[in-house]
């Protein structure tokens, strides 16, 4: 199988390329990423990958319907899973714009390029390809405490420009099916966490601010709940689907971990007090600091992952505390990249500064 990953320098994306890279099923595949380089791409998430003779990297736009089009002929691409996304709330707040650009209108176009190249293939090809859109559960809106989690069937309802731009895409793709035939899958997942993570995210920040003496600002009282899903699980997760997932459908991933941001930050502390202390013997604790809320923030999200377990026979190996250990102690060992990514040195290499 030759598949198509787009995004694949960002945090999922390059995750699921070393899913697949350090599998023995994927030993005959060829993985082509295509990836824009934004600023939360980074090549030097597969920086130990590019030796391999599977994996190849082009730097392009998914919405370059020449170059996309040249790489599905050229490498008989079998299978696309579209990770590509402007994904920061708080940056599409400040300015939604691009995020329409990338999710919207790149995502048409990637759909319209795919589709022209789908309609040239054999009919056994046919049959056998897919396109894997991967969305979020901020599609669906915003929970209050006691009302039951998003499903499949959950009406969109997104709050932020960021959700707005996602839900537009998934409608697009949804349409590619219904009116053309593609052959495509959405999933739509809970938070993710886990190595390579870009810092302005909560987990990382709140890391790397406790590690380096500076506060860990929580929005409002802290009270937020998210669901958390570890990205190794939610990368089996996308592979199940794309091998197995009915046409056409939907398929929520969710870690089954709902948490206060509050109860995250405060284990973070608690781990890191553990594992790396202050010299000063304080609690990261101390550094909390609430800050103002975020307008429209959303309160709850929640994952009802029912139907991929019951027809895909999939559920999350990671608990939270498994998950968050593992992930603390990958940045403990990896602070050279993140010193790279908050000094952005990641973004001087590849633009040719000094």
């Amino acid at each position: 199988m030759n598949i198509l990953v787009t995004g694949g320098c960002g945090f999922i994306g390059s995750n699921f390329i070393r899913f697949c890279l350090d599998d023995p099923q994927f030993k005959q595949s060829t993985l082509i990423n295509l990836d824009k380089l934004t600023y939360a791409g980074n090549p030097a998430n597969l920086a130990d990958k590019e030796t391999s003779e599977q994996y190849y990297f082009v730097q392009a736009d998914i919405a370059d319907i020449d170059t996309v089009s040249k790489i599905l002929t050229e490498h008989e691409i079998d299978l696309i899973i579209n990770f590509a996304a402007e994904s920061h709330v708080d940056r599409s707040i400040d300015s939604p714009e691009p995020f329409f650009q990338t999710n919207t209108i790149g995502t048409l176009r990637l759909l319209e390029t795919t589709l022209h190249y789908w309609k040239t293939l054999s009919s056994s090809k046919k049959d056998q390809f897919r396109f894997l859109h991967v969305s979020t559960d901020e599609v669906y809106g915003t929970l209050q405490k006691g009302d039951p989690p998003f499903t499949e069937k959950t009406p969109f309802a997104p709050n932020s420009p960021y959700s707005a731009s996602k839900a537009s895409s998934d409608h697009l793709v949804r349409a590619y099916f219904h009116t053309y035939g593609l052959p495509v899958v959405t999933t739509n997942c809970s938070n993710n966490y886990g190595p390579y993570q870009f810092p302005e995210k909560l987990i990382p920040l709140m890391i790397l601010n406790s590690l380096e003496g500076k506060p860990l600002p929580i929005y409002g009282d802290g009270q937020n709940i998210r669901d958390w899903l570890y990205v190794k699980d939610h990368c089996k997760a996308i592979w199940l689907v794309a091998k197995k997932g009915n046409i056409g459908e939907t398929y929520n991933i969710g870690g089954k971990c709902e948490r206060t941001n509050l109860q995250i930050v405060y284990m973070i502390c608690d781990t890191l007090d553990r594992k790396s202390p202050t010299e000063s013997g304080k609690s990261y604790k101390d550094q909390i600091q609430f800050v103002k809320d975020r307008p429209g923030h959303d309160f709850r999200y929640a994952i009802d992952c029912r139907k991929i377990k019951e027809t895909l026979d999939w559920t999350p190996e990671e608990t939270f505390e498994s998950g968050i250990e593992k992930t603390i102690d990958w940045y403990l060992s990896h602070l050279d990249w993140c010193k790279d990514i908050t000094e952005n040195n990641y973004q001087r290499q590849r633009l040719g500064i000094s």
